[in-house]
């Protein structure tokens, strides 16, 4: 998948995670935010709202939903949508990529998935943005080069160990 814009409010997403994410917003304003309606109607026909617990709680979930509703609508405004990248060991969003710092021992090699979505983070597995400067240094490069960049004024210099597609 190649990523045709360089914005970087863009959300590189495979399909499948598009789809799960439309899901979880179908769910979030269908049944969960009835059964909070309802939760808070309940509560309301209780009286007195200052002292009622049930009410305070059930509010605060609403609003919670609504923070979780308005993300994944901006998120899926942003997406782009792509096929899971090709296996040619070039770094591109997608990509489960190995680095090491150069001069560092290969046990110390670091593993990353290069994506643009911070809210799709897999178990035990970091995630890099391409617009991050790690991401946007290796971005386009090969299995096996070695990429200079910068972090605070400072030159960083790293060997692609290997680029492979994020299977999930």
């Amino acid at each position: 998948m190649t990523q045709t814009g360089t914005n970087q409010d863009t959300i590189w997403l495979t399909q499948d995670a598009y789809d799960k994410l439309q899901a979880e917003l179908a769910d979030l304003e269908g049944p969960q935010m009835a059964e909070i309606i309802a939760r808070i109607s309940a509560a309301r026909d209780e009286g007195d709202l200052k002292e009622n617990g049930g009410y305070h709680a059930a509010r605060d979930e609403q609003g919670r939903i609504k923070g979780r509703i308005d993300q994944l609508k901006d998120m899926l405004r942003r997406a782009e949508v792509g096929e899971t990248p090709p296996d040619d060991g070039v770094v591109e969003p997608g990509m489960v990529v190995t680095f090491k710092f150069e001069g560092d021992d290969d046990d110390e090699a670091e593993t990353f998935l290069l994506l643009g979505a911070r809210e799709v983070e897999p178990e035990g597995l970091k995630v890099y943005t391409p617009q991050a400067p790690l991401g946007a240094a290796i971005n386009g490069h090969k299995r096996g080069e070695t990429v200079t960049y910068e972090v605070n004024g400072k030159p960083q210099t790293v060997v692609i160990l290997d680029a492979k597609p994020y299977t999930g």
